[in-house]
């Protein structure tokens, strides 16, 4: 297990990177790719002797960004180009940045096609852009979303859609992001839920509920569900998506201490 620093820190993400490195953290995570530096923040990266965690999907082409957005997105038939294209250019930037994990969105539910015909739409968008995430060696995250509280109208909100989906695609390059956060509001239901689908999960969000803040603010048992996945052999990426109650140097220091046993 490893465990990504979040944007806690509150300064640019270049000093992120260094403050991240100097509190113990191996990796650190910044999903908006395209407004950045990619050499420079390969070489502060590297400097640093850190490791970005993943990237979201995403292209400098705003009507190709907007078509695999949120507000359309792999539900609809006609994003599939535009997601062959965003795929190529955001491969390329994590070629740069040294990260293997690209976080794709379904965007929001329609209302003019089933949840199966949508599910379908999101597994062909996935089957085209496989083959090349798997050569490039890189794997596809898909991301459920809570609709309770933070993205009210979003299509897969459920674990249970989630790994329906990757297996519908069949392919190893193509995994699901379980943000703890968004599951706990969802279904609960956590450890049980993680651990018998451990082998269709490739990366995590880290927050608590109520708040979304860092663990240990609200109703996760967070040492626990460590425990639980540390148990299952998972050696990828654990990032925290949160914000904090604390100072940032505090939380820091908190978050190590509850994180360090799990990567021995």
């Amino acid at each position: 297990m490893k465990f990504a620093a979040g944007s806690f820190f509150n300064t640019s993400f270049y000093e992120n990177i260094r403050l991240a490195s100097e509190y113990g953290f191996k990796g650190i995570e910044m999903l908006s790719w395209q407004d950045i530096d990619l050499e420079l923040t390969r070489d502060t990266l590297l400097k640093h002797d850190m490791t970005l965690s993943a990237i979201l999907l995403g292209s400098r082409d705003k009507t190709t960004h907007a078509a695999t957005s949120w507000h359309h997105g792999m539900v609809h038939e006609d994003a599939v180009e535009p997601i062959i294209k965003a795929f190529r250019e955001t491969a390329e930037a994590a070629k740069i940045l040294g990260t293997k994990n690209i976080v794709m969105i379904t965007g929001a539910e329609r209302d003019d096609i089933s949840r199966e015909a949508q599910l379908e739409n999101c597994a062909a968008a996935l089957r085209t852009i496989a083959p090349m995430a798997h050569e490039a060696g890189l794997c596809i995250v898909v991301e459920p979303l809570n609709r309770l509280v933070d993205h009210s109208g979003y299509f897969l909100n459920t674990s249970a859609d989630g790994f329906k989906l990757i297996k519908m695609v069949d392919s190893p390059a193509v995994r699901v992001l379980f943000d703890i956060y968004h599951q706990q509001i969802t279904e609960g239901n956590l450890i049980r839920n993680i651990t018998e689908n451990i082998d269709l999960i490739g990366h995590f969000h880290i927050a608590d509920n109520p708040g979304r803040c860092e663990p240990g603010t609200g109703e996760i048992n967070y040492p626990k569900v460590f425990e639980a996945i540390k148990k299952t052999g998972y050696d990828g990426w654990l990032a925290f998506e949160c914000g904090r109650t604390v100072s940032a140097e505090d939380m820091a220091k908190n978050m190590r201490s509850l994180t360090m046993p799990f990567e021995k």
